[in-house]
């Protein structure tokens, strides 16, 4: 989304302007909130002068401007961190988030999942963020028992994962999450057992949190 608002910035961002750019579908207040909560943009969704004066910004300035908006927006880590904050690991952020925000472990990992995201832009980008883009992990496809011989059985399952974020106080930020689409192939001749072991699997890993 942010890519998108450097090209063209409007005075007024809402859900249906994230519909337009084909993002986060369903899930169009979590981007509104990511940009409140780095200053992008007011409560009323009204493009603030200090978000358009680091959008439009060339590729030069915009990851030190941006920057400046990512400390501020954190800056109780930043606080107890300090330079510090930026390379710390997706697992030293999630217990941070976790100790901050009072967050399971899944919340405070999308949390992480979210800095990790905007210190990229900002230029703080990490050599472990490059091998685990966002922070996020492909979730493990399911496995059951085959069945027949000489059939393949089974449930894969793809994620295409967005950040989105939910935060401007303490209290707000632990409602960030992310948006997973989750595909599943069933095998056309499984048995009701195979069935039954794919989508316990799934809930197991994807919806039990």
């Amino acid at each position: 989304m942010i890519g998108f608002l450097r090209k063209n910035f409007p005075a007024t961002v809402t859900s249906e302007t994230v519909k337009k750019f084909g993002l986060a579908s369903n899930n169009e207040s979590y981007v509104i909130n990511a940009l409140q909560f780095i200053g992008a943009i007011d409560e009323e969704g009204k493009r603030t002068d200090k978000g358009h004066d680091v959008f439009v910004l060339g590729d030069d300035d915009f990851p030190s401007a941006f920057e400046g908006l990512v400390k501020e927006a954190y800056s109780d880590l930043f606080e107890l961190r300090g330079e510090d904050a930026w390379s710390l690991s997706k697992k030293e952020l999630t217990s941070y988030f976790r100790t901050t925000d009072k967050t399971s472990e899944a919340i405070g990992g999308r949390q992480a999942s979210v800095f990790i995201t905007f210190r990229a832009l900002a230029g703080h980008e990490q050599p472990s963020d490059k091998t685990a883009p966002n922070g996020t992990k492909t979730a493990p496809s399911a496995k059951a028992k085959p069945a027949a011989a000489k059939k393949t059985t089974g449930a894969e399952v793809k994620t295409a994962t967005k950040v989105i974020e939910k935060a401007n106080t303490k209290e707000q930020r632990r409602d960030m999450a992310l948006t997973v689409r989750v595909e599943i192939n069933l095998p056309a001749n499984g048995t009701k057992e195979t069935y039954d072991a794919i989508f316990k699997s799934i809930k197991a890993n994807l919806i039990d949190d």
